[in-house]
């Protein structure tokens, strides 16, 4: 299975068929550049995709538009959908710590690809995983985690989950890079987190081998696209 780093949340991932999770399309005259705030990373184009994920609707992650050919779109919403590559779970969440009252609600996507067990946590802000969602989500064996803090979950909680959950592959996303400067960087993460850590100078690679163990889980850093 091969995975593809757009930036922020965005990922394709590839087997017999291709799933995009969380395209971005920045509408124009948002004035992010008004408020200091930098999102530079390339414009998603020609990606044909057979789903599209979207964990929330913010503008940073629902760009469904982007996505070519004529693909099933599942979007926040929880529960069990049947979908080309087999039962897609969606796991209800929040994007904050105070029960989705301040950023909304987020959707936790899990599924399986290329025989392997895929986790995407989306824009998660909650404190702790709750028993009923760790119970949902089930065995992992790769997990893309929000670590810029910020809207999303803080150091602390980001390495807990990693513990909770054992993935044998932690793939960080959202968070500050060359072409992003509203989040903290990953470095806070890495350094609290006791594992073999890889910065790629590529943001495409094959998933395989990657992995490490659920003893010794890989964090495995996609480079970010750069214009």
């Amino acid at each position: 299975m091969n995975v593809r780093w757009f930036g922020q949340a965005a990922f394709l991932l590839t087997g017999e068929h291709s799933v995009l999770i969380d395209p971005f399309a920045i509408p124009e005259g948002l004035g992010l550049q008004s408020h200091g705030m930098v999102f530079d990373y390339p414009p998603i184009k020609g990606v044909v995709a057979d789903l599209v994920l979207i964990t929330h609707e913010h503008f940073d992650h629902n760009g469904v538009e982007v996505a070519e050919g004529s693909p099933q779109v599942i979007r926040s919403a929880a529960g069990r959908f049947d979908s080309c590559i087999g039962e897609i779970l969606a796991i209800a969440a929040e994007h904050d710590d105070v029960a989705g009252t301040k950023r909304g609600p987020n959707t936790i996507f899990c599924f399986t690809l290329a025989g392997l067990r895929l986790c995407h946590l989306g824009d998660y802000g909650q404190a702790r995983l709750r028993r009923a969602q760790k119970l949902a989500i089930g065995e992992v064996d790769v997990l893309f985690l929000p670590v810029g803090g910020g809207p999303t979950v803080d150091v602390k909680a980001a390495v807990a989950l990693v513990r909770r959950l054992r993935p044998r592959l932690v793939v960080p996303m959202h968070y500050r890079t060359e072409a992003l400067n509203f989040l903290e960087p990953p470095d806070a993460f890495l350094d609290a987190l006791d594992a073999e850590v890889e910065r790629l100078d590529t943001s495409e690679a094959a998933v395989e081998a990657l992995l490490g163990t659920r003893e010794r889980p890989r964090v495995v850093l996609l480079a970010p696209p750069l214009r």
